[in-house]
């Protein structure tokens, strides 16, 4: 249901976007990152109302974790993948700013016990997502999109925007219900739940879009919707799940957060290696490689911890 659900959504929102002569990239940044995350956004939004504080972080940062190295990784092993200069040193370094911005808040190094993010934490994170908005806004180019956009009336875009939403909240709920029996039957945290299943339930949509726009070599949508549900992830949705609900912090968390540090700047190192501007295969075997030694670490402390 979620990715018939996002993948409903991302049709429509991009047909929609394309009436108003939206490009490839912007369309990459923003209606199509948003309709990918909106599985992680409704699996969230469900965490936040029900208190479960580690799946609503695990879902977020489970799945930048796997947007990064393994969809990004496999999209990479298809085709290189070519970056425009603005993704460089914009998109990018802005992903990063936003990681360490949630670090600092979520951290609050004031206090020692009942971390939290909270309802101001996340004010500010959705202030800094205006100002990405407003960033994108300003990079929209018009183009003709009539040929593309004669089979698809207004209100079949109405329809399937519906459809898609309607889907997203009812698999939402399954998600996050199923999601916490599964962690009590098999004694397990809802950490590892959400980092795993969880965060690779909710992925597929970016995984699903990634690997199609790799194939059709257009790398603008492929790497747009990478970094920009990263980016949507942490400023929007975790804003949102703030502003619901003060979210408690685990400091165990900060491992995962260094992790996608890590990846982002590996990321952004990749565009001067080898051939400029582009993310080379090798590159991107990198990338998965780097994801399955954070799995097995994963498993083996899960393990070890239920011991």
């Amino acid at each position: 249901m979620l990715i018939a659900g996002a993948n409903a959504l991302v049709t429509g929102a991009s047909y929609l976007a394309k009436r108003f002569g939206v490009s490839d990239l912007a369309i990459g940044l923003t209606i199509v990152a948003f309709g990918t995350s909106a599985p992680e956004w409704v699996v969230n939004v469900m965490a936040s109302f029900q208190n479960h504080p580690e799946i609503v972080f695990s879902n977020i940062l489970g799945s930048n974790i796997i947007n990064l190295f393994i969809i990004l990784g496999v999209a990479g092993l298809i085709t290189p993948l070519v970056v425009q200069t603005g993704t460089v040193w914009k998109e990018i370094p802005v992903s990063l700013f936003s990681l360490i911005v949630l670090f600092f808040l979520a951290n609050n190094f004031f206090i020692i016990q009942n971390k939290s993010l909270s309802r101001l934490d996340g004010v500010i994170l959705l202030f800094l997502f205006g100002f990405f908005l407003f960033y994108v806004f300003k990079q929209l180019k018009g183009r003709d999109q009539e040929n593309e956009l004669k089979n698809f009336s207004v209100w079949k875009i109405t329809g399937l925007l519906i459809l898609g939403l309607a889907c997203l909240i009812l698999g939402g709920r399954l998600i996050v219900n199923n999601a916490i029996e599964m962690a009590a039957i098999y004694g397990i945290s809802e950490k590892m739940v959400g980092l795993t299943i969880v965060a690779l339930g909710t992925s597929l949509p970016e995984l699903a879009t990634s690997v199609v726009a790799a194939i059709k070599k257009n790398s603008d949508i492929a790497v747009g919707n990478i970094i920009g549900s990263n980016i949507f992830n942490i400023l929007f949705i975790l804003g949102t799940s703030a502003i619901i609900r003060p979210v408690t912090y685990n400091p165990v968390f900060n491992l995962e957060m260094c992790f996608l540090a890590i990846g982002t700047c590996i990321l952004f190192l990749a565009m001067f290696t080898g051939k400029k501007k582009k993310l080379d295969r090798w590159e991107a075997g990198v990338l998965v490689i780097l994801y399955l030694i954070y799995f097995l670490y994963l498993v083996s402390s899960s393990t070890s911890t239920s011991d």
